[in-house]
C-alpha cells in the first residue's frame, strides 16, 4: 500500500514538473476558433492579458490555422495594441502562408495547415497593467474562408528563462 502511495506522489510530482517547465517561459497563450471555418473582418480577434514585470524581454508570435481551401498564399493582418494608459498603436502584418508555386509552408497534414507568424522579438511593455491586443485580417474579402483558428502566444525571452 504504501509503494503504491510513493508511486502515486512520484507521478504527481513529475507531471506537475513538466506541467510548469512547459510553460515557465510563456506569459500568454490563447487561440481563438473561428465559427464555420471563416474569419469576418467585422470579427477582430481579442486578446488582453496583464503585465507585471517592465524590465524583461518577450517574443510575440501568432498562429494561424487553415485548411487547404484557404483562397490566398497570403494574409495581412492588422494589430492593435491598447496599453494600460488608454494609448493605441496599430501595426500591419503581412505573412506568406504559400511560396509561388502554391506550396503551403508552415506545417500540418491533409488539408491542414499551421503557419506561426512572428509578430515583435525582443520587446519590453513600458507600463504594468492590463494590455489589449485586436487583431483584424486585412485581405480584400469581408468573409475569409478557410480559416480554422488564431492564437497568439507571448513569451519570455528565452536568455531570461533559468
Amino acid at each position: 500500500m504504501k509503494r503504491k502511495r510513493d508511486s502515486l506522489i512520484f507521478a504527481a510530482a513529475l507531471l506537475a514538473v513538466v506541467t510548469l517547465s512547459c510553460t515557465r517561459g510563456t506569459l500568454f497563450s490563447d487561440n481563438h476558433r473561428m465559427e464555420e471555418l471563416q474569419w469576418s473582418m467585422y470579427e477582430p480577434v481579442d486578446y488582453s492579458c496583464t503585465v507585471n514585470d517592465t524590465t524583461g524581454t518577450y517574443d510575440i508570435r501568432f498562429s494561424l490555422r487553415t485548411s487547404t481551401d484557404y483562397p490566398y498564399r497570403n494574409i495581412y493582418l492588422f494589430v492593435i495594441t491598447s496599453f494600460p494608459s488608454g494609448t493605441t498603436v496599430t501595426d500591419t502584418v503581412h505573412a506568406m502562408l504559400a511560396d509561388g508555386q502554391g506550396r503551403w509552408l508552415g506545417r500540418g497534414a491533409g488539408d491542414l495547415r499551421e503557419m506561426t507568424i512572428p509578430y515583435k522579438s525582443n520587446v519590453w511593455f513600458p507600463e504594468t497593467g492590463e494590455y489589449g491586443f485586436r487583431i483584424i485580417h486585412g485581405m480584400r474579402d469581408t468573409i475569409l474562408k478557410g480559416v480554422y483558428d488564431f492564437g497568439m502566444k507571448i513569451t519570455v525571452r528565452e536568455e531570461q528563462v533559468k
